[in-house]
């Protein structure tokens, strides 16, 4: 099978289910015949520009950069809602506390978000640190974090 056609079908699978590991992406290309090593598949993965996201159950999965619709933009609203108890100032830092084990779905909505200031965040399980661009902005970025 052809690179383009084995990526194809990777972009196919992770738009028709929830695939959250190479592992299972793998699994699930060999039940469509296609055999493929996990460095291959972590190649195609890195060229076709996937990325993680929170899914609908707080689980990661696959999808293509692009694809941040305003269905996903209402999940990470719900997704912060519902699982984050305080979000405090810390120097040049945001600290977000969260029920125990949110922490990486509150943090990749943040960073899906794509909240103005915020650089990136670094979740563990029941804290996020979001690192800020400037100081001054954290102000915008807490009025915004606890409108939600």
């Amino acid at each position: 099978m052809k690179k383009t056609e084995r990526q194809n079908k990777i972009l196919d699978i992770i738009n028709e289910k929830p695939i959250e590991t190479q592992e299972e992406l793998q699994s699930v290309l060999l039940g469509y015949g296609i055999r493929t090593t996990q460095a291959t598949l972590s190649r195609d993965i890195r060229e076709l520009g996937l990325r993680k996201t929170a899914s609908g159950s707080g689980r990661q999965r696959y999808i293509e950069k692009e694809n941040v619709s305003f269905e996903n933009a209402v999940y990470y609203r719900e997704v912060l809602k519902s699982g984050v108890l305080s979000v405090e100032e810390a120097e040049n830092l945001i600290v977000v506390k969260t029920v125990s084990g949110a922490a990486m779905a509150a943090a990749a909505a943040i960073d899906n978000m794509r909240i103005e200031g915020v650089v990136g965040c670094i979740a563990g399980d029941d804290t996020v640190f979001i690192a800020v661009k400037h100081k001054d902005s954290i102000p915008g970025i807490l009025a915004e974090m606890r409108g939600i």
